[in-house]
């Protein structure tokens, strides 16, 4: 009969030894990333995804929900960041799972098999490697991105016009490297506001509240009024913040003051939001809006809705194209044919021509030029008779002006399938391609009457770019659409008479609508715009 004491010690000399054998399988990896812009050498900031052999974010050694080295904001605490709808995020990682960092990282992971994504921007190319990790093993891997294009060294620069984030001095440092990371030149970082009160608050406007490194620059901005029943709107590059609670919907009179004060105005959304159609027509043909956020992930029909922004055009009124994220809140998903993605900072973007130097001042007066294109991927150029987006051409009844249009992309990463040269609303040449890089339109266009001429194209899935027109007149005129001009200015009626119903019919148990208790000024604005409507019925007589 076998001794018990022997049995019970060679079991548990047994049990040690598996236990031995398993700590020695899983003992944790280590794994050092450093990621290189490979036209400079150096470091870069990126943004990066990790996932296991599942598809899923790993846990990092003591479970960390990302590396040490990524890059929370602020840096100090990730958890007094606040979000959406008011909630705290420290947004150490993105809605997708991945994290910025400044050029490297280093982690411990169990061992297993790893995917790797790195990338920045839209001009770099993405890289997706796989990563074998050994228990216990240290495993040191160098990436360099390259660039399919670089359109600093055209002139060209990117922006954001729709970030949220709270902001101290302190956090600039850490939100700069996102911007970076994301390959944005300039990030419009907004204050919100409603009726109540205001959210994302920055600490300073004008030059006190900018912040720039290199070639990266943050800058305040307000993304208020904001209502539901005329729209929200934006104001960059302003000396200061603009609110009027005593008057909240009157946009022109913020308009004007944030003019003042060196700013642009706009509207948010492509309009399709929050009826902002409405308050387009009150603003837009009195003269008080310069753009249109034109390119989102926000509504079912974007992320390029043109439908207000040619009502405007056709109907003769200058608006420049912009475009932005609306970080947190819209993102890449199913309702555009793509995995959903969340929210992500310059996935919607504009570029401005700002030539030669780059600086704030200097790109700030390009836009108010109207020298952008906005895009989701590819880049689409255009110019007539030599002259850039954003102005006007002006020649003799039935000269010819010389259109040119190229759209660039990548076969992999934006692969081009159509380019358009577009006037009036309608596509006046077209070339297709299948997935390839380079497409090229020329036209020689006989004008006899004024017409704005813009440029668009589309890529892979949900990838597409249009430019702001360059506007051709006929000795000094106008360039409004004469085919289109009664059925805007039919269109433009019914959105005054659905503000009149609003206020008709409050919503007293919503109180994000305040139409009603803001009567007055709406009806003087209604009226103003209806005598400008006249006027234009007359002029297309």
């Amino acid at each position: 009969m076998p001794n018990k004491r022997y049995l019970r010690t060679g079991i548990t000399a047994g049990f040690l030894f598996a236990a031995l054998c398993a700590a020695q399988l899983t003992r944790p990896a280590r794994l050092s990333v450093r990621i290189y812009d490979a036209g400079t050498g150096r470091l870069t900031p990126v943004r990066v995804r990790l996932q296991d052999s599942y598809g899923n974010r790993p846990r990092t050694q003591g479970a960390a929900p990302a590396p040490e080295s990524a890059i929370p904001i602020p840096k100090q605490s990730i958890a007094v960041m606040w979000g959406q709808q008011d909630r705290a995020q420290g947004y150490l990682l993105q809605p997708d799972g991945s994290f910025y960092v400044d050029g490297s990282f280093d982690v411990s992971l169990p061992p297993g098999d790893y995917t790797l994504t790195v990338s920045k921007g839209t001009e770099y190319l993405q890289q997706t490697n796989t990563i074998v990790l050994k228990a216990g093993q240290n495993v040191a891997r160098d990436y360099r991105l390259q660039r399919w294009i670089n359109m600093p060294e055209r002139g060209w620069y990117s922006a954001d016009d729709h970030i949220h984030l709270t902001r101290s001095p302190k956090d600039d440092p850490a939100i700069l490297r996102w911007i970076a990371a994301e390959d944005i030149h300039v990030g419009n970082i907004l204050e919100m506001g409603d009726f109540w009160a205001t959210y994302f608050t920055q600490y300073a406007f004008g030059p006190k509240g900018r912040y720039q490194e290199s070639k990266y620059v943050l800058s305040p901005g307000q993304e208020e009024p904001r209502t539901q029943e005329i729209g929200h709107t934006i104001s960059l590059g302003a000396s200061a913040f603009v609110r009027n609670t005593r008057d909240y919907y009157s946009f022109g009179r913020l308009f004007d003051r944030v003019h003042a004060l060196g700013g642009l105005t706009g509207f948010a959304h492509q309009g399709m939001s929050f009826h902002g159609y409405r308050g387009m027509v009150l603003n837009v043909l009195r003269g008080k809006v310069d753009f249109l956020e034109l390119c989102q992930f926000c509504v079912p029909e974007g992320p390029l809705a043109l439908d207000h922004y040619y009502h405007f055009l056709d109907l003769g009124y200058k608006l420049t194209a912009l475009a932005g994220s609306d970080f947190p809140w819209c993102g890449k998903g199913p309702q555009y044919g793509l995995p959903e993605q969340g929210a992500q900072i310059g996935n919607a973007r504009f570029y401005t021509y700002v030539g030669g130097e780059f600086t704030f001042e200097r790109w700030l007066s390009a836009v108010k030029a109207g020298h952008t294109f906005v895009t989701t991927g590819p880049v689409v150029l255009l110019k007539v008779n030599g002259q850039l987006p954003g102005e006007t051409v002006d020649v003799a009844p039935g000269e010819t002006v010389h259109v040119t249009a190229e759209a660039l992309g990548q076969r992999e990463q934006e692969p081009l399938r159509s380019l358009e040269i577009v006037g009036h609303g309608k596509v006046l040449k077209r070339v297709e391609g299948d997935g390839v890089g380079r497409l090229a339109v020329d036209l020689d266009l006989p004008v006899e009457h004024g017409m704005w001429i813009a440029a668009k194209c589309e890529a892979g899935k949900a990838q597409v770019a249009h430019t702001t027109p360059v506007y051709v007149t006929v000795n000094g005129g106008g360039f409004f659409n004469p085919a289109t001009a009664p059925h805007y200015l039919e269109l433009s009626e019914r959105y005054l008479e659905e503000i009149e119903q609003e206020m008709a019919n409050p919503s007293s148990r919503n109180l994000d609508y305040q139409a009603a208790r803001n009567r007055v000024q709406l009806e003087q604005q209604i009226a103003e715009a209806r005598r400008i409507l006249k006027q234009l019925a007359e002029r297309d007589k």
